[in-house]
């Protein structure tokens, strides 16, 4: 039997396009999205607007989930006693302003295995990254190099049920399988600014006021790489 690699690919973008379209969109400004260098993009997801993606991106992201759960396999492995699911199923997390800013966390470690000091709260955040990115947030930390998780882990620990004080930070490198551990305390100041930016964001979309441009010029480096770029030039 003769395999017809172009009409397999062509097939397989075909349906992963449709699938991607039809999952249920979300009704929420997400904490993972609060952080971003521009407001508006932030804003346009918000208002429901889809960005333009291609099937290599939906894989890309389908294959980064499917790695942050293996990733708290081989923890649990270590030793880590992490549950990913309440009583009733649902991930843990947080939701606020009637339902408009949520955000759901990949685990809650309940434990550490007795060769690591921990003992507060701690719920763990997983990410996964290409060699460049990983070896850039090894060096300068979460901070520093991805603002947007640190926006993000922020939010879980002042809005998360109960004393959530900090967050064990695990970034895999897609290339070399390489780990790299973290271990973010809470920052109230950092968690009040963009906790007020999400309100600002919330605020603005009700009013329908949208946030201008982070560049008049299409080609600058956030524009070019932006998935709502087409939109954002058109939006009113």
């Amino acid at each position: 039997m003769e395999i017809n690699n172009q009409r397999i690919n062509e097939l397989l973008d075909q349906k992963l396009l449709q699938w991607h379209a039809a999952q249920e969109k979300r009704k929420y400004l997400g904490a993972s999205m609060i952080g971003d260098e521009c407001i508006r993009k932030v804003q346009l997801q918000y208002l429901g607007n889809d960005p333009e993606i291609t099937a290599k991106q939906v894989r890309t992201f389908d294959i980064g989930h499917r790695l942050e759960d293996l990733v708290i396999h081989w923890l649990r492995i270590a030793g880590f006693y992490v549950i990913t699911r309440d009583e009733n199923g649902d991930q843990f997390g947080f939701s606020t302003a009637d339902g408009k800013i949520a955000g759901h966390v990949d685990g809650i470690i309940q434990a550490f295995p007795k060769e690591i000091n921990g003992s507060n709260v701690t719920f763990v955040e997983v990410k996964t990254m290409c060699s460049k990115s990983w070896n850039d947030t090894a060096k300068r930390g979460v901070l520093v190099s991805k603002p947007i998780y640190y926006a993000q882990v922020q939010l879980y620990m002042a809005y998360m049920p109960g004393e959530v004080q900090q967050c064990l930070f695990v970034a895999l490198n897609k290339d070399t399988s390489d780990l790299y551990f973290e271990m973010i305390a809470f920052d109230a100041e950092a968690a009040q600014k963009y906790s007020d930016r999400a309100a600002q964001i919330v605020n603005a979309s009700e009013a329908n006021e949208l946030f201008p441009c982070i560049s008049n010029d299409p080609s600058f480096y956030l524009c070019k790489m932006c998935g709502f770029r087409e939109q954002c030039r058109g939006a009113k």
